[in-house]
């Protein structure tokens, strides 16, 4: 059978997997690590990195070096949001052509949907290395609050990564998948998902013989681990300005090296109750002089500082339980979602609202892209019994005449569906229509998110009310919509795929597809030289670091001189070699720079 792949591309990080022998496994990348940093990155020589690789150069190239593109795809540039990234990332977010985002990198445009398809490239090379063969299909997933135009966008990604995606399956369904695979069970359970950037609940009733049925869902799509790192930056920030009068963020390497510090920093605090962080020469004075940041924070700071964001997640919560008329006593078990749910005081607020705990039977990290590939192979094997019946995360409809908004759908519908409703003209003599598809809870058109518009025209000539226009929306397993208009007295009918409205157009996402294929093809050789010369540069450094200490213990010596004037040639070899750009003599030359380093480390802890 032709394999299909799952994959979770996260805000933070992103995750492949497989069925093989029936069974759903996680694909380790090269480096042996089960998820991939959802980081790109664009070199002085021109070169792109994805992943690990791009994450170790974040800090010396913090403006092309991208993270968190997930928050921005499928948004329009003029959303709070988008306002919200550009103040607190290191590159340079623009607008684009059809009102949509862009980041520039290197003086180069680039769509979120292309970030995107880098990130999928990677996994999908991933993959290939593990199967030993090409793979084509994927199911990939997205947060279930993600509205139809980031839902569009992400399968544009998928597409320019070269990848078929046959389903796009929402995290927390693909979770609870992933949870009962396999199990004979029937229970009705919560799926609390605090990942990177995203914040989804969904209530699911799984019956038994596999079936999967979402009763209701909701989220925030701008609420993650993102905005909790952002919270410990501000406090750093803060405080460095009070005591030093200078603001960090001016700084963008600066402020790279405080996002690094402020999420390890969170990360360790899950485990321990305080933490220092410290990060010498972080910015020079207008002296000259050059200033440190050091300070200590406590799990107790980390959870004041960031309350009222786990405080919103319960509320959402409550509002769910709500949409799906049901009471706590219902929830028969919590599966906790992403790397967030490992902080200790959201395990609290998450059993203490629901009065049970949690279930830690499924990595936080890796059951995304489990169900996801569960998914994958129960679409292309008929023998998989297995029914999932998703729903529509928000109401669907049409502007209507005074501005208001009519839903056709309602929030929490299984899909697929479609609904129909009559209108009428609403002037003398109207001879075409424009259908305005929104989708939203607001009663107010303008307060919602316009998918797209289309004109049914020929309208025969009647006063107002007397022609009667169908209009009909169709939701398809992805959570894509359709919708037509139909004069019921002539026939005729207008229709549209409801495709991202501040996206890519088709003959950009064209050529972006066939760029991406000749990418391809040389994507491993350079992620292969860069390596290499990131590990030049980090021995090298290591090595000047220490030889003034080394120097001075083996000064007495004749052998001690012979080894540093030994260590000298080898670095000047070696400079030369990244000088000239000579990859295999870099190469070459990682080995005798390791030993150096390794012997001068050896010499300065013999003496400490």
């Amino acid at each position: 059978m032709e394999r299909v792949i799952g994959i979770d591309l996260g805000t933070t990080n992103s995750c492949v997997a497989v069925v093989e022998n029936g069974a759903p496994v996680v694909i380790p990348n090269r480096g042996g690590y089960k998820t991939t940093p959802s980081m790109v990155a664009i070199t002085e020589a021109g070169k792109k990195l994805v992943g690990h690789i791009a994450k170790r150069q974040a800090i010396t190239n913090a403006e092309n070096t991208v993270f968190a593109a997930k928050r921005l795809i499928g948004r329009k540039f003029s959303s709070p949001q988008v306002k919200n990234a550009i103040a607190t990332s290191a590159y340079k977010i623009v607008e684009g052509p059809h009102g949509d985002v862009r980041i520039m990198l290197r003086g180069k445009s680039f769509s979120c949907p292309e970030i995107g398809a880098m990130i999928l490239q990677e996994m999908k090379l991933i993959a290939e290395d593990y199967l030993g063969g090409k793979v084509e299909k994927a199911v990939i997933t997205v947060p279930a609050y993600f509205n139809d135009n980031q839902r569009q966008a992400t399968k544009d990604a998928g597409s320019i990564a070269g990848l078929d995606v046959i389903r796009i399956i929402n995290e927390p369904t693909a979770a609870a998948l992933a949870y009962g695979f396999g199990k004979d069970m029937e229970k009705t359970i919560a799926v609390y998902d605090l990942g990177g950037g995203t914040f989804d609940i969904s209530i699911l009733e799984i019956g038994a013989h596999g079936v999967f049925r979402v009763v209701s869902t909701n989220g925030d799509t701008f609420l993650g681990g993102e905005d909790f790192d952002a919270r410990v930056i501000d406090w750093l920030v803060d405080g460095f300005k009070s005591e030093h009068g200078i603001d960090l963020r001016q700084d963008r390497m600066a402020l790279q090296r405080l996002k690094d510090a402020a999420e390890k920093a969170k990360c360790e605090l899950s485990s321990t109750r305080e933490t220092e962080i410290n990060l010498p020469f972080i910015i020079s004075s207008g002296r000259n002089e050059a200033l440190h940041l050091q300070r200590v924070i406590s799990r107790e700071t980390l959870e004041s500082l960031c309350q009222d964001l786990i405080d919103r997640t319960i509320d959402i919560c409550q509002q769910t339980l709500e949409d799906a008329q049901l009471g706590k006593e219902d929830i028969e078990d919590v599966v906790l979602v992403g790397g967030m749910t490992r902080m200790p005081r959201i395990q609290e607020a998450v059993s203490g609202f629901l009065g049970r705990e949690a279930n830690r039977g499924v990595h936080p990290d890796e059951v995304v892209a489990l169900g996801a590939a569960i998914q994958g192979h129960a679409l292309l094997d008929n023998k998989t019994e297995m029914v999932l019946l998703d729903v529509t995360p928000h109401t669907l409809g049409i502007l209507t005449h005074g501005g208001t908004f009519r839903g056709l759908i309602p929030q929490n519908t299984t899909v697929p569906t479609s609904r129909g409703e009559i209108f009428t003209t609403s002037r003398d003599d109207q001879t075409a229509v424009k259908i305005l598809v929104m989708q939203g809870e607001h009663e107010k058109g303008d307060q919602n998110e316009l998918l797209g518009e289309f004109v049914l025209t020929g309208l025969r000539k009647a006063p107002k009310g007397q022609v009667e226009i169908e209009v009909t929306f169709e939701i398809n397993a992805d959570g894509i919509v359709s919708v037509s208009a139909k004069d019921l007295e002539t026939g005729k009918e207008q229709q549209i795929q409801v495709t991202a409205s501040s996206g890519l157009t088709q003959q950009e996402l064209k050529q972006m597809i066939d760029a991406a294929k000749d990418e391809m093809l040389d994507r491993r050789t350079s992620e292969d030289e860069e390596a290499a010369k990131q590990e030049a540069q980090r021995l090298i450094a290591e090595i000047e670091r220490l030889f003034p200490q080394v120097e001075q213990i083996v000064v007495s010596s004749d052998f001690g001189r012979d080894a540093t004037e030994k260590a000298r040639g080898i670095l000047q070899k070696a400079k030369a070699a990244m000088q000239r750009g000579d990859v295999q003599e870099i190469k070459d030359q990682i080995e005798a720079l390791g030993r150096t380093a390794r012997m001068f480390r050896g010499v300065v802890q013999k003496t400490s």
